[in-house]
């Protein structure tokens, strides 16, 4: 393979327009799949590595598993016709015959909520192993700052000399920006960051990144930084949205619509809005939150007290969906005990078939503990099992055999409910709307017993 730290600079960019530079992506996963095509779309021969032979298999096949990612089933369909794009399970193959190992692995939380980094130690002392001098290590999976100067690249190096960071290898990070539903548009629109431990893997790192992305690259002073930086962005979206679900509380007490307020509140030219709901899911903000929280530990900040709340308030978001539910059943006069509830939408954002941390999972154990019959419709998860539950196929069918239902997750199709075919469906008409997509005057003049998130009572 080629010493690409050796290179040149006419050696290195030659070897890129050549496409003779080789790529593996480790984890090809909702991100990693869509970076590993990226790579191969750019010309440059990537094998896509991953412990889910299922999932390799089915990608060998021509299927690909991500049909809920716009633009991707066509350069899938490209990179594979003009074979730069293929999978493997086999470490000790993929690894030795590629000139860049791009670490795009899973770091999700223990049950003690503490990032849980096993699967990037294990690539790790598994690159030790099989990684050829001069090559280069990105990781692009998101981990608490110093993770890859403190840890990664002394598992990489190992005891026995036979690797040294920054002499016969390079690693850097180049922390992804992906939103799981517009990755190409966020892949061909979001700048992207850049950190290494020495200059020189800065620089091949940038060069390849630019070739592979048309999108600005920020340099970052160090590796660390840059993962600070994509930690506080996401951070900072699950704080504003535990600012709004706890204004919603209040909102819903005083009989204000959270709605009308933030419609009018983002006209303000420094506003962001973000919008109250049922809790915050996915791999993204939950783990990043905690990521930051253990990070603060590592320097003696143990009341991380800010970030600490905001997770309390989102993660009881489920009760208050909860709440809502009791107190409808309780206008209606009927007993929650056995009554049979649907829940619209299990995904943890609209629109993208994936279930990571969903609320929909508590308030459906919730549900379970009050003793009621649980139904779950999603466009996403037709006749599938999910929680335990088989999911329905017909929502007009579920609609008739349901006292109530919960909408958990806003897909575009539930937008177009109307209250009257809700009330004339529904065997008892109550209604809980977490994400505020019906509109509640609607609600009540179609005689609906209607409750949503953030707005009080009409």
């Amino acid at each position: 393979m080629k010493n690409v730290l050796e290179m040149n600079e006419f050696e290195f960019n030659n070897s890129i327009q050549s496409g003779s530079l080789k790529i593996c992506v480790i984890g090809i996963g909702r991100i990693g799949l869509p970076t590993a095509l990226s790579f191969a779309n750019s010309g440059l021969p990537t094998i896509g590595l991953d412990i889910n032979s299922e999932l390799v298999d089915m990608i060998n096949q021509g299927e690909f598993p991500l049909k809920d990612e716009p633009g991707y089933p066509t350069i899938f369909e490209k990179v594979l016709k003009e074979k730069k794009f293929t999978a493997t399970t086999k470490i000790q193959d993929a690894v030795p015959q590629s000139d860049v190992i791009v670490l795009s692995l899973p770091t999700p939380m223990d049950k003690q909520n503490v990032p849980n980094y096993d699967a990037l130690r294990l690539v790790g002392r598994q690159l030790h192993e099989f990684l050829t001098s001069g090559s280069i290590v990105i990781v692009e999976s998101t981990i608490e700052p110093g993770f890859v100067e403190n840890e990664l690249k002394s598992i990489i190096e190992g005891n026995d000399l036979k690797l040294t960071a920054g002499k016969n290898f390079g690693i850097g990070v180049c922390p992804e920006t992906a939103n799981p539903g517009q990755i190409l548009n966020d892949f061909e629109r979001l700048p992207r960051l850049v950190g290494a431990i020495d200059q020189r893997t800065h620089n091949i790192i940038k060069k390849i990144y630019k070739h592979v992305f048309t999108v600005d690259l920020i340099s970052m002073p160090d590796c660390k930084t840059a993962n600070a930086v994509k930690l506080t962005t996401n951070v900072f979206r699950d704080l504003n949205i535990a600012f709004i679900n706890e204004l919603a509380l209040i909102f819903e007490k005083s009989g204000i619509d959270i709605m009308t307020v933030l419609e009018a509140a983002k006209t303000k030219y420094n506003f962001q809005v973000h919008y109250p709901g049922a809790g915050v899911g996915g791999p993204c903000l939950p783990v990043n939150s905690y990521q930051m929280i253990n990070f603060a530990k590592t320097f003696g900040f143990d009341n991380f007290s800010i970030v600490e709340t905001g997770r309390r308030i989102n993660e009881s978001m489920p009760d208050h969906v909860i709440e809502l539910l009791k107190d409808a059943f309780s206008e209606s006069c009927t007993d929650i005990k056995q009554s049979t509830i649907l829940i619209l939408g299990v995904t943890y954002k609209p629109d993208v078939k994936d279930v990571q941390l969903t609320p929909a999972e508590p308030i459906i154990s919730k549900l379970h503990q009050l003793g009621s019959n649980v139904k779950i419709y999603d466009p996403y998860f037709k006749n599938s099992t999910l929680f335990g539950i088989n999911c329905e196929s017909n929502l007009v069918e579920s609609l008739k055999q349901s006292d109530a239902l919960i909408v958990v997750t806003a897909h575009k199709e539930f937008h177009d409910l109307e209250p009257a075919f809700l009330k004339s469906t529904l065997k008892s008409p109550v209604v809980i709307d977490s994400r505020c997509i019906i509109n509640q005057f609607d609600a009540k003049n179609a005689g609906l017993i209607y409750r949503g998130v953030g707005r009080g009572k009409i």
